[in-house]
């Protein structure tokens, strides 16, 4: 196979198209959908590259596309991708190269554009190696993005029991606790059920008043925008007939990740959030899903999260290093003028323009 056997398209498909073949990915995951880029960045700022085989899509990308107008420079930056790995398949490294090659001519060679890549692959592990051999013609550097992600990874392949014992022990104590406190758990994917998310997250913030980069107003848009399949699920947990806890989480291809968690002050002394993620593990365990991404993870600034999560007993891992190609010098200027390295991608389409 050589990289002759594939095709390259670029903008050319259609949002309900893009939906579609996402579902055919073991790596599909929510930041990859049309629905997440159209709301975060406008759908005017984004790239959608196929790359084709025997006229079958065998890997995508959404990027976001940030330029000052008027000027061949700027950046493309992809988070989450590229997509590569079909379901129920092994990821092929020949494919994995030849998106590599297409995001390079594509971005860098003809747009003239400073590329970054925030591959969906963690360090030292079989994708990771594949992603690392694949893309060795890139530089490995933070530019756009602020650090790497880093999260605990359940895998889900022991059985329920299994999981279970895994737990720490004062996890699992907490668990037990909860369960003996009648507490009744729904599930769903509707704006109302969001809705009730939203009022615990509201009372959560005000009572910490912690940094937060989420928009609740931007994840209810998306949710009404995703496909029914593609749709995050919430979880409410009830006290009495009252929202005591909340959850959401997104599953597609072949892993879960947490999205968002509040819970009120009844919540917290019923232990609802250790009910509610000792459900999640059980529901994308039952469905088939291979690993549950906890969320980000940090124990200097976060600590209680830190070690609410551990107990959980996931691997802790990290993304790889961003994937960086640049071989003009005005858009390089861009990145390393400084506007995105203090302020992010958000700084620098406010103060340049949409494109």
């Amino acid at each position: 196979m050589n990289r002759f056997d594939f095709e390259v398209h670029v903008d050319t498909v259609t949002e309900p198209e893009w939906s579609e073949l996402l579902d055919h990915f073991e790596d599909a995951n929510i930041y990859q959908t049309w629905s997440y880029g159209s709301i975060r960045w406008r759908e005017k700022n984004l790239s959608h590259l196929l790359l084709k085989q025997a006229g079958e899509v065998v890997a995508m990308a959404q990027l976001r596309i940030v330029r000052p107008k008027n000027f061949r420079m700027g950046i493309a930056y992809l988070r989450w991708g590229p997509i590569c790995q079909a379901r129920k398949a092994d990821l092929d490294q020949n494919i994995v190269r030849a998106m590599a090659d297409a995001l390079r001519e594509e971005y860098v060679a003809k747009r003239g554009l400073y590329l970054e890549i925030l591959p969906n692959a963690f360090s030292s592990s079989p994708r990771g190696e594949v992603f690392q051999s694949a893309f060795a013609g890139f530089n490995r550097e933070i530019g756009v993005s602020r650090g790497n992600y880093r999260t605990f990874l359940l895998d889900l392949q022991p059985s329920i029991d299994g999981l279970r014992k895994k737990l720490d022990k004062k996890w699992r104590n907490q668990l037990n606790a909860a369960e003996r406190n009648d507490l009744q758990i729904t599930v769903g994917e509707s704006v109302n059920e969001y809705d009730v998310f939203c009022k615990l997250y509201d009372q959560m913030w005000e009572k910490k008043r912690f940094e937060t980069t989420v928009s609740t107003t931007e994840f209810r848009r998306i949710q009404e925008q995703l496909p029914a399949n593609q749709r995050m699920k919430i979880l409410i947990s009830h006290s009495k007939g009252e929202p005591v806890g909340g959850l959401i989480y997104s599953s597609m291809g072949d892993s879960a990740i947490y999205m968002l968690g509040a819970t009120n002050d009844t919540g917290r002394s019923l232990k609802a959030a250790y009910l509610m993620q000792w459900s999640v593990i059980q529901s994308v365990k039952n469905a088939g899903v291979r690993y549950y991404d906890l969320g980000g993870i940090n124990p200097e600034t976060n600590p209680g999260v830190y070690h609410f999560k551990a107990g959980m007993s996931g691997a802790d891992v990290s993304h790889m290093s961003p994937l960086v190609a640049c071989d003009s010098i005005l858009s390089a200027t861009f990145v390393k003028a400084g506007h995105v390295v203090r302020g992010g991608l958000r700084r620098i389409q406010l103060r340049f323009g949409h494109a």
